[in-house]
């Protein structure tokens, strides 16, 4: 019996070692964290740092993050170790939010609750930056820079083009951060809002006289609706004169007019040459019943003389007058050596 006491007390003494060891361990990691939360009132316990530890939750941002806000005056009731353990289990940005909370607290114009930051960082918006560009307004450029074009073209009623460059001052909107549209649609919409405005003038010249009635155009459309930012304002920043559109396009629509005319005029000109092909296709057919009928002129007399309706006489003097013509026509002429011609008629 008083071996197996003896092992028994060995073995217990072991396990109590281990135990001390581990605990020693544990206190010596998470001791000055653990002191941190007293003294700052932070409330985060002895096992909480523990079951960070066993929930692969980083501790030190954890107690870092609780005492900034504590420090800071942050009175929420959702923020508590737990919760911020479990946006750090959603793979959240601590830090980010908790120095939101601070800066919204610091400038007393912002009201954000943690669950909203919570949201508006899981969301994969940067909350802090959210925060501060509530608070100091931000300028974007429209075009932005990285655009291929420097300018917005606009046309005015009277054919001239403008090209303009305007800056849009926005503030960040916390209530409609998440969902929002973001700054392309900004740029976007305001753009559009330029090009109608100008548009919409009756000439260009009033638009260089009075830049303000484009700001104030764009302004009224209430541009920044659905989006994560609210409009201050819309100022142009460059506008310049760019080319007459308007005479281009009637100059192109006149050259246009010439190429139908043209065309037509050439469509009636080769209808005009096919008429003109066919008519002397007639000419040549009747001439070839002409000559064909001249070629019956020799057979007739011939058989005028056999059947004696036709004296030799008579057919002498025929010949005679169609010589005599002949001559005539020759001494005028006015000869042609066509069929009628090469169709005398033969002894």
């Amino acid at each position: 019996m008083d071996q197996v006491f003896v092992v028994i007390s060995i073995v217990l003494a072991a396990l109590a070692f281990i135990v001390a060891l581990v605990f020693l361990a544990v206190f010596s990691r998470y001791f000055w964290l653990w002191i941190q939360s007293v003294m700052t009132g932070a409330k985060v316990g002895v096992f909480d740092l523990i079951g960070m530890l066993f929930r692969r939750v980083d501790a030190r941002t954890i107690v870092r993050s609780k005492i900034m806000a504590v420090q800071a005056g942050i009175n929420d009731e959702d923020l508590t170790s737990k919760a911020l353990e479990a946006h750090y289990l959603a793979r959240g940005n601590v830090s980010q939010v908790i120095r939101a909370l601070i800066a919204a607290r610091k400038s007393r114009q912002i009201t954000l609750s943690f669950r909203e930051a919570t949201a508006i960082d899981l969301a994969g918006r940067d909350v802090l930056d959210a925060v501060q560009t509530s608070v100091y307004p931000k300028v974007i450029d429209c075009p932005p820079r990285s655009s291929s074009t420097p300018f917005l073209d606009a046309i005015a009623k009277d054919g001239i083009q403008l090209k303009v460059k305007a800056r849009v001052t926005v503030r960040a909107n916390l209530q409609r951060l998440i969902g929002g549209a973001t700054e392309e649609t900004i740029i976007a919409r305001v753009g559009q809002g330029i090009v109608s405005a100008i548009g919409s003038a009756i000439s260009h010249k009033v638009v260089l006289e009075n830049p303000d009635m484009i700001s104030k155009a764009v302004l009224a459309s209430r541009l920044d609706d659905q989006t994560a930012f609210e409009i201050v304002s819309i100022d142009i920043a460059d506008i310049d004169v760019g080319e007459n559109i308007g005479a281009r396009l009637q100059a192109d629509r006149a050259e246009a007019d010439t190429r139908v005319a043209r065309a037509k005029a050439e469509s009636r000109r080769a209808e005009a040459v096919a008429i003109e092909q066919e008519m002397i296709a007639k000419i040549e057919e009747s001439r070839a019943e002409v000559v064909a009928a001249e070629a019956n002129v020799p057979v007739a007399i011939a058989d005028a003389l056999k059947q004696g309706k036709l004296k030799v006489m008579d057919y002498y003097k025929l010949r005679n007058i169609t010589a005599d013509t002949e001559m005539r026509q020759s001494i005028a002429g006015t000869s042609t050596t066509g069929p009628a011609s090469a169709s005398r008629p033969g002894p």
